[in-house]
């Protein structure tokens, strides 16, 4: 399988910084405290490596750490097994690293009720962990993600396009726009992944076309985009997905094959601006996070997000690479690079390269 494939381990095991990575995952961003249970899912892609240096962190601050690791599924947010759903459901902390994973499921849904902390890592390698996590200034990012969250609640119309053929609009309403990596502080708190910010225009407003040209995940025969593929959305609905290689084909099939429509709906807008994230790579929770890219989310939307939220047979995530975003006209990034002079400030400060 393609995507299986492309997130196997890399030959390099950077031990160390692997190790610190774990560490800070435990300690900074889920803040695991001595006598909680750490749940942590893995399937047979799952790099082996990063579930057991995860658990050795939690065991190191004297937390119970349970590793539970089943078969791989090449599709989202479907029900697990009823051993691995009462596993999620009696945890204090549960981190997610399988390929197929079962974020907005009833499981998901359930152990966030019982007040597990949890953290969607789909995917993660151990040069993912190392460059996303351990190599990367929390604070320098959380305080970029503060300065384009404020950017955008200034704003009502928010507007993207890009090179490849991307324009359009939506209006964010009282909808909120959520900064995701912040630290799992509060039981039954979802956290992702450092370098996003998350949220959804009213739906009538969203209206125009997405050119994908980045990663895409599900369908499991994508991953890495080799030819863009392009969403036309009226009212916050895709009507029609097309493209002139293969992808857009498969795309469209395996939306069609769920055979509902509550997958065309527009789940989310998200930012990413992960330093550590420069290419795409296949893993999805990687790929939405690349520097300066722009992703969307189709089928399922959590609650968290804001507006109205609904259940679909899946999620897919998509991303396109240099975009431009604009808010009430106003230039934030343009062709992929951030131009508004409160963000190239901290990118300095962050000494990221070209700035």
């Amino acid at each position: 399988m393609e995507v299986i494939s492309r997130i196997e381990a890399r030959s390099e095991y950077l031990s160390f910084e692997a190790s610190l990575g774990a560490r800070k995952l435990i300690e900074e961003v889920m803040l695991v405290r001595k006598g909680e249970s750490v749940v942590i899912t893995a399937d047979t892609s799952s790099d082996q490596r990063v579930v057991e240096l995860t658990a050795a962190a939690a065991y190191a601050v004297g937390a119970y750490p349970t590793i539970v690791r089943y078969e791989t599924r090449t599709m989202s947010a479907l029900e697990p097994s009823p051993p691995v759903a009462a596993a999620v459901a009696a945890a204090d902390v549960w981190i997610e690293y399988q390929l197929g994973y079962i974020m907005h499921s009833d499981a998901f849904r359930t152990a966030l009720a019982n007040g597990a902390r949890y953290i969607n890592l789909t995917g993660m390698d151990v040069q993912m962990l190392v460059d996303t996590v351990a190599r990367v200034d929390y604070q320098g990012v959380t305080e970029l993600g503060h300065v384009l969250v404020g950017l955008l609640e200034q704003a009502q119309d928010i507007r993207i396009t890009s090179a490849g053929g991307t324009d359009i609009s939506g209006r964010r309403g009282d909808r909120p726009i959520n900064l995701r990596g912040l630290p799992a502080t509060q039981p039954g708190q979802s956290v992702m992944l450092s370098g996003q910010i998350s949220f959804n225009p009213l739906e009538d407003t969203q209206n125009g076309v997405i050119v994908f040209d980045g990663g895409a995940w599900p369908p499991n025969e994508i991953g890495i985009l080799r030819s863009p593929v392009r969403f036309e959305i009226k009212n916050g609905v895709v009507v029609d997905i097309s493209g002139d290689g293969a992808d857009a084909k498969t795309y469209a099939d395996w939306m069609a094959s769920l055979n509902d429509p509550n997958m065309y709906r527009v789940a989310h807008w998200s930012l990413g601006f992960n330093p550590g994230v420069r290419k795409v790579t296949g893993r999805i929770v990687e790929d939405e996070r690349v520097f300066g890219c722009v992703e969307f989310g189709f089928g399922t939307k959590g609650s968290w997000i804001g507006g109205e939220h609904w259940v679909a047979a899946a999620h897919t995530d998509a991303s396109l690479i240099a975009p431009s975003i604009y808010a009430d006209g106003e230039a934030i990034e343009e062709n992929g690079r951030y131009v508004h002079p409160k963000v190239v400030e901290i990118c300095r400060q962050m000494n990221i390269e070209g700035y």
